[in-house]
């Protein structure tokens, strides 16, 4: 046997839907504001992760301009089935303003996982979190939560519902039937269909994607119900255990491996020590499930995840990231392109170019760090708690709206941004820092620092809640700039209620003419 460390996915990888076919797992992660939509990542062994990419890259798929933080793409469900791989996904375009949610389902479908993926087809808007069910006599279901505006609190969440789906014209076709209204946890979502033995197995998210969530599990002989309960629900969560490595464990899928072994992936957070901030947002664990009298159970004897499992197979050990994107590279572009994203809208071409200057990429001013519109921002997760990310830009500024350089955020209302601007009065180039906590603006050094060059050297290097900034004219002799500062608030937990995690990248804004730009050389990330 061989042992795998969880999470297996580090870093804002959510609400996971796991899928074993033809020898490989992969797995669908929600992206909410982040573009392209939906991450996809594969493994043969589950130990080491590749990522596959998104599948949304294109704006005639998903068009989130003006969707609200953490709106955007809600739990994904891939399938595969008729030689075809099929994606449900919701697309949020509000979901915190009062009593409402919009909420819209889509269907995608690609004959290969790296796509391309077809146009979307709306489906419904009844609720959020779609999965799709294959039947075993070649019908196929869309089931979804419904959300009831009229109702206050966990009542909202209103139950689960089924619905056919036409496989040739991928309608939906006949009457809606409400399966299952969950257990007294509450706040029913994220539903999975599974039939196994004769039986059909409903897997749901139930408690809030916090610290009381939870996978709960019902099953039933017939598909429309009724649905009885697990006898020992829940079949995996953190609730009650402060001391557990892994938090937040709930919202799960299922497969069935090698060997008829099944598996339980599912989220949880690891909040930074001493505290309940969870930087690295929801990550996606994974645990060994085994079957007894027809219910399922975590192959550990109890309720609650592991920090590591095991394998009857030889794997490929997890390692600390050390990444570095080259822009002259082509390999450097591949992987910067599948490990980045953008904000709202694709990128390449109209915020970003590897052309426009051979060896860099050119990053296109647009909108302000507050705009949920037209942001020029490109950045990756961030997957430890301890790392250090490092970037050179060359840019030839003539306005204080100008502005380039290495950001770090959470969403619009936190972040922190180590930025080249102009100063007009002294006809020079700065760099100084702006940062918004909780939606507050600051700028926190009284004097910018006067730049004698077009091109700078800058980097983050974060200790847990601990952050500093530095620069450096040749990229070897490396000076601080400003205070140590706190990483914690770019988190779910502070300033209310958020789904996403920390992201470090690179960013430019042209707020007076939406025409200016920089070249970045390189971008390194490495896990300390």
């Amino acid at each position: 046997m061989n042992s795998i460390q969880n999470p297996v996915l580090k870093g804002f990888h959510p609400d996971p839907s796991i899928l074993y076919h033809d020898g490989w797992f992969y797995i669908t992660n929600s992206t909410f504001e982040w573009f392209g939509g939906v991450q996809i990542s594969r493994s043969k062994d589950l130990s080491y992760w590749e990522p596959v990419g998104q599948a949304l890259t294109r704006k005639s798929q998903l068009d989130m301009t003006g969707n609200p933080p953490s709106g955007g793409i809600w739990a994904p469900c891939l399938t595969w089935s008729d030689g075809l791989f099929w994606l449900i996904f919701t697309d949020v375009k509000s979901w915190n303003d009062g009593p409402f949610k919009d909420v819209h389902n889509y269907l995608v479908t690609a004959e290969h996982i790296e796509g391309p993926w077809s146009e979307p087809i709306y489906l419904n808007s009844s609720g959020f979190d779609p999965s799709l069910f294959h039947d075993t006599d070649g019908k196929k279901y869309l089931i979804n939560m419904e959300w009831d505006y009229r109702r206050s609190g966990s009542q909202q969440f209103s139950g689960i519902l089924l619905q056919e789906l036409d496989p040739q014209s991928k309608t939906l076709v006949g009457p809606i039937y409400k399966i299952w209204k969950g257990t007294s946890i509450g706040l029913v979502e994220g539903p999975h269909l599974y039939k196994k033995d004769g039986w059909y197995y409903l897997l749901c998210a139930e408690g809030g994607t916090e610290y009381e969530h939870a996978v709960s599990v019902a099953r039933s002989r017939n598909l429309t119900g009724p649905y009885e309960t697990h006898p020992q629900n829940p079949l995996c969560t953190s609730r009650g255990k402060v001391d557990l490595y892994l938090q937040k464990a709930g919202h799960g899928s299922l497969c069935e491996g090698p060997n008829g072994q099944w598996f339980l992936a599912f989220l949880v957070g690891r909040p930074l020590p001493g505290t309940r901030r969870c930087v690295l947002g929801r990550e996606t664990a994974i645990a060994p499930v085994q079957w007894k009298n027809d219910w399922p159970y975590l192959a550990n004897g109890t309720s609650y995840p592991d920090a590591a499992f095991e394998v009857p197979w030889s794997i490929t050990p997890q390692e600390k990231e050390q990444t570095r994107y080259d822009f002259s590279s082509t390999q450097g572009k591949e992987r910067f392109i599948k490990d980045f994203m953008g904000l709202r809208i694709p990128g390449e071409g109209s915020l970003y170019s590897f052309t426009e200057q051979p060896g860099y990429l050119r990053l296109y001013g647009k909108e302000s760090p507050v705009s949920r519109h037209t942001q020029s921002v490109l950045a990756r997760r961030q997957t430890a708690f301890a790392f250090e990310a490092e970037t050179c830009l060359e840019y030839h500024f003539n306005s204080f709206q100008h502005m380039a350089g290495l950001l770090y955020r959470y969403d619009e209302t936190n972040w922190y941004y180590l930025r080249v601007t102009w100063d007009e009065e002294n006809k020079r180039h700065t760099l100084g820092i702006l940062q918004m906590d909780n939606g507050k603006f600051s700028m926190p050094l009284k004097e910018e620092l006067f730049l004698t060059s077009t091109k700078v050297y800058l980097k983050l290097r974060v200790h847990q809640a601990q952050a500093q900034w530095y620069w450096s004219l040749d990229g070897k002799t490396w000076n601080t700039i400003g205070d140590t500062f706190d990483a914690s608030i770019l988190s779910d937990e502070y300033g209310g209620l958020g789904f996403t995690g920390a992201f470090i990248g690179i960013a430019c804004q042209d707020m007076q003419g939406c025409r200016a730009y920089a070249d970045f050389s390189y971008f390194s990330y490495q896990e300390l």
